[in-house]
């Protein structure tokens, strides 16, 4: 994860919804570990996003009933962001003839085996960032800058390695490290060296366990999870 797939799916998805006749934008993967209450509260709001009306679902298999008959003449848009379970996506979007012509499905997922199973007419891999593209986003944050001060170059370049191409934690790093002293980032780097490459999670935590108070750290976790 932190690849941005959510953030390009937001921005397809806020760019072209105007030209559909309802559009619903669901995050399937905050509601995995809800079971089938999850589903049904995923499928009401699917039904609620495109028919601008409330709409009570009883059982997973209702909502499937619900949503093949109320919305087989609606062009609809429907992102499914983040799914992990072939089952459930199939209960809030068996196909695009559940919807009227035109529709569009679109999944992020980090599941290979999904997309093997998806009938899906297109499938595109999100690449991470370039170092030069990252070096230019983690300025950004780090700096209001697109470069950075020269005595702060040798140390981004660092950071912007370790992050991996990852714009989530190159954006939380340098929000983190903004107005920071050298020797706050220095110490922040040799925090980062202890972490596994491939532990994204621990990496950020570094910034979430360096903020000084509660409410510093919810604003934090509303910034990431965003």
């Amino acid at each position: 994860g932190g690849v941005g797939k959510t953030t390009i799916a937001k921005a397809v998805f806020n760019q072209i919804s105007p030209y559909f006749d309802g559009s619903s934008f669901l995050d399937v993967g905050s509601q995995v570990s809800r079971g089938n209450s999850g589903l049904v509260a995923l499928q009401e709001k699917l039904l609620k996003d495109t028919l601008r009306k409330r709409i009570e679902v009883s059982c997973v298999d209702h909502g499937i009933q619900l949503i093949k008959q109320r919305l087989q003449s609606k062009k609809a848009l429907i992102v499914l962001d983040d799914g992990t379970d072939v089952e459930k996506i199939y209960s809030l979007a068996g196909g695009k003839h559940w919807f009227g012509p035109g529709s569009r499905i679109i999944i992020t997922t980090r599941d290979e085996h999904l997309l093997k199973c998806s009938t899906g007419d297109v499938k595109y891999e999100v690449k991470c960032m370039t170092e030069k593209e990252g070096l230019q986003l983690f300025c950004w944050h780090a700096f209001k800058n697109p470069l950075p001060p020269e005595d702060f170059v040798e140390i981004s370049e660092s950071l912007v390695t370790y992050a991996q191409g990852l714009p989530l934690a190159l954006e939380v790093w340098g929000s983190f490290l903004y107005r920071r002293s050298m020797v706050e980032w220095k110490s922040f780097i040799e925090r980062l060296k202890q972490i596994p490459h491939d532990s994204i999670v621990e990496k950020l935590r570094i910034s979430y366990d360096g903020l000084p108070d509660h409410t510093t750290k919810e604003t934090f976790l509303d910034i990431a999870c965003f």
